[in-house]
């Protein structure tokens, strides 16, 4: 005591027993101390809703889904009924998107391209994140020589061209594919989208999904020296179960954000090669081969070629906006 008044000889006079009584009761009544517990994925969309750019690039994508799944129904012309007596018609109130030299209603035929590019995109997503998941996460959580060698594999498919590849696949199945399709009637839906279509499934399936691969990868490598995994495997689980209901899940932003990020890749690559004329089969429209079969009198109907291009560019930007806006909000890393 004696110290204190020595160093601070100010505050002798300053404190005062009245200064160390109780708090009244109630005292802090009115004061919220409680904080409302914010989950992983509430968080995740309410920094979404805060991004007014990913927010506006959600809203275009269900506008355009709706476009081109609910558009078609309510449409009185089909994607390959030809009217006679109205072709090559410029935009008008009747066709809005002006017809083709053929008398084919370009609105609805966008509409039915928009479908098939979304409808890839999407299929091809969900093939890429089904093996790049599951590839990855044995890689990772394996490690070791089996590691070196499944890498190994990726870096060489990543050496593939996978134009090229489509376009051997597309030469070697369209025969065997045609027969099979004239012959077996549960097969006969799949002479609509023909067989460069299907060739696309497969490509996807075979090459594009290493990316997917190295980044669950990476993120296995981080979880599993992590102390639930010890535990998991302390109480018997196996891999296969550790894999399905403790690392992935565990990656599921990852995953979801490089999905979104995917189909936009998937829609390019399909319009490209309908575009080349390797896609959809005729009468079938995709938004590629309908700007390609406009080329041809572009000088004269340009609103062939402007209606189909723009919706790719649309939809390519929307979920490009959206995947960007996604991976940021998927983030625990982002506060704002």
């Amino acid at each position: 005591m004696n110290t204190a008044k020595v160093k601070f000889p100010s505050l002798q006079n300053k404190i005062k027993p009245e200064d160390f009584t109780p708090l009244a009761e109630g005292y802090f009544d009115e004061e919220n101390l409680d904080t409302e517990e914010i989950g992983y994925w509430k968080a995740s969309w309410q920094r979404l809703k805060k991004n007014k750019i990913a927010m506006t690039a959600l809203v275009l994508i269900v506008i355009l889904i709706l476009f081109a799944f609910i558009g078609p129904l309510l449409s009185p012309y089909t994607y390959d009924q030809q009217i006679r007596g109205d072709e090559a018609l410029w935009p008008c109130l009747k066709h809005p998107f002006g017809t083709d030299r053929l008398g084919r209603d370009i609105l609805v035929r966008c509409m039915v391209g928009s479908r098939i590019s979304i409808i890839v995109g999407l299929v091809s997503a969900v093939i890429v994140m089904i093996v790049g998941s599951i590839y990855g996460a044995i890689s990772g959580l394996v490690g070791g020589k089996t590691d070196i060698i499944m890498m190994r594999i990726v870096d060489i498919i990543y050496s593939v061209p996978e134009i090229l590849l489509i376009v051997v696949i597309k030469m070697v199945i369209s025969e065997p594919l045609d027969n099979l399709i004239q012959t077996v009637p549960a097969f006969h839906g799949l002479q609509k989208i023909g067989s460069g279509l299907i060739a696309i499934f497969i490509v996807y399936g075979l090459l594009y999904w290493v990316g997917m691969a190295r980044i669950v990868r990476g993120q296995i490598l981080q979880l599993k020296n992590l102390e639930f995994v010890t535990a998991s495997e302390a109480l018997g689980c196996s891999r296969s179960r550790l894999i399905r209901e403790h690392l992935l899940p565990n990656c599921i932003g990852q995953l979801i954000a490089t999905v979104m990020l995917q189909i936009p890749s998937a829609i390019f690559t399909e319009a490209f090669l309908s575009y080349l004329g390797i896609g959809v089969s005729a009468p079938m429209a995709s938004l590629g081969s309908l700007t390609s079969e406009a080329l041809n009198g572009i000088a004269s109907y340009p609103y062939r070629v402007i209606f189909p291009a723009a919706l790719i560019s649309l939809i390519i930007l929307s979920f490009n906006l959206f995947g960007d806006g996604l991976r940021d909000a998927l983030d625990p890393k982002m506060k704002k």
